[in-house]
């Protein structure tokens, strides 16, 4: 991908950063060369964004070519709006009250270099300014009001507005920022289209684990992707990618779900996307959604604190209690006895207006269905943890857990009846990445829940189908890539 920087005056730019080209902004706007250029990313250092100015139609033009800039047009308009970027900011108080306690003006200025400042106490809250505004250069300007600080107001830097003690500090920012975008190694044939995948490096318990990852890289590359492993402190290149794949712990208060939005809201093709991850988090609506559709599923009980009396006589024990955002048997406890239903409702019941109790049904395994794009693509069994309940026996620590087997199956081999269910549940959520978990008792199959961003690990699920499974998951991601590329050229 080339990288462009666009400024007023290239003589002006008092910078030399390797593998970038800097470009005029009227040059860039008027010669035909620059518009055929299909794969760029554009950086608009103009000196100027006001409406209708050289650096506002550099970023709209760049949108309208497929070049991604940054900032875009619609990050410019928020940046002129003091009253929005106090609201954007509003998230960021603590960061705000905890960085800046120390100085004892009642004026500040914080320059910010691509995320990043010359004073190392100040990088954290750079950062989360640069991913809130996503423009290359920025100046912070704060002030005391009453003991706290409030941000007055958030600008572009003109390049020469860098002050000289800080341009080789600048080119290094640039230098780091671009190299951890770029690929590695050099291809006989470009990618035709970025793929940011986001993984957690200290998640013990990611989707996939390194295996998985590597194998969904190697498919990517396969089939023309660029594949790039983003974390959490990569929310403001999202605009550089065309796809995102969430390859991380998925909750809504989380900045799992904050990735989400923000990709679908740039026009990237994302799984899993902001919607599916609402649904499925929320176990409250699973159950209200199984209900409606008439899908078979153990008895459940909405539980708030008005019906905890009802919980024994509808379900009996011992029984299941559920936070609605429970996830890899986090959240999730058995009480069979009266007193330790009290204590563990009540206890879930403070963090959460609703809980879920279901009646208790052990199995030796449950099935796990994953579907994409309303096909199925794999079924295996989980088998429960040993001398445990559940499929993951946690310890003491998150880190410290115990998993049961996975056995892989091929669609033909699983009963038609779990099949046909799982893909039904699924369908029910959206076309997004989903893992379906349903157990059979007395010859009835029972949705227990339908999960986004189910696991692919690599000796797990993609026992029966090996690399293939891999390159299905890439192959949907392409095709809507390419789908979305031609609705939009049209």
């Amino acid at each position: 991908m080339a990288i462009l920087i666009v400024v007023e005056n290239p003589r002006d730019w008092p910078l030399d950063i390797p593998g970038v080209t800097v470009v005029a902004a009227r040059a860039y706007l008027t010669d035909p060369a620059w518009g055929e250029e299909r794969n760029a990313r554009v950086f608009n250092l103009c000196r100027s964004y006001r409406y209708q100015s050289l650096g506002y139609y550099v970023s709209l033009l760049a949108e309208a070519r497929g070049h991604k800039p940054l900032p875009r047009a619609s990050t410019i308009e928020d940046l002129h709006a003091r009253g929005l970027v106090r609201l954007l900011a509003g998230g960021l108080d603590e960061l705000i009250q905890r960085t800046l306690a120390p100085i004892e003006s009642e004026r500040f200025e914080l320059s910010i270099y691509f995320g990043r400042n010359v004073a190392k106490r100040h990088e954290k809250l750079s950062l989360a300014l640069f991913n809130l505004a996503q423009a290359p250069l920025l100046r912070a300007h704060f002030e005391r009001h009453r003991g706290r600080w409030q941000i007055e107001g958030l600008r572009p830097i003109a390049a020469n507005d860098i002050p000289p003690a800080h341009q080789a500090f600048v080119v290094q920012a640039a230098t780091d920022y671009f190299a951890g975008r770029r690929p590695r190694a050099r291809r006989r044939t470009p990618p035709r289209y970025d793929l940011a995948l986001l993984v957690d490096p200290k998640n013990p318990e990611p989707p996939s684990n390194a295996r998985a990852m590597t194998k969904f890289q190697k498919a990517a590359e396969a089939l023309g992707l660029q594949p790039t492993l983003i974390t959490r402190a990569d929310f403001a290149r999202l605009a550089e990618f065309d796809a995102l794949f969430i390859r991380d712990t998925t909750f809504v208060n989380h900045y799992t779900y904050q990735f989400a939005s923000r990709a679908a809201a740039e026009g990237l093709v994302v799984i899993d996307d902001p919607e599916s991850i609402l649904k499925c988090n929320n176990k409250v609506y699973l159950a209200e959604l199984l209900v409606r559709h008439h899908l078979p599923a153990p008895r459940t009980l909405i539980v708030h604190k008005g019906n905890v009396g009802e919980i024994i006589p509808a379900l009996g024990l011992p029984c299941v209690l559920k936070q609605p955002d429970s996830s890899f048997s986090i959240g999730v406890v058995k009480a069979e006895t009266e007193a330790e239903l009290q204590e563990r409702v009540h206890a879930l019941l403070d963090k959460s207006e609703l809980v879920i109790a279901q009646e208790w049904l052990p199995t030796e395994f449950d099935w796990r269905v994953g579907v994409l794009d309303r096909r199925v693509l794999f079924v295996c069994r989980y088998y429960m943890a040993p001398g445990h309940w559940q499929i993951v026996r946690h310890g003491a620590r998150r880190s410290d857990y115990v998993e049961g087997p996975t056995v892989a199956y091929s669609v033909g081999e699983a009963p038609e009846e779990v099949v046909r269910l799982g893909l039904k549940a699924a369908n029910l959520i959206g076309d997004g990445f989903y893992g379906v978990d349903i157990k059979q008792v007395n010859g009835r199959a029972l949705i227990i829940e339908i999960n986004d961003n189910p696991n692919v690990d690599a000796g797990n699920e993609d026992g029966v189908l090996k690399d293939a499974l891999y390159r299905e998951v890439m192959g949907v991601i392409l095709r809507r890539i390419e789908a979305r590329k031609l609705g939009a050229a049209r």
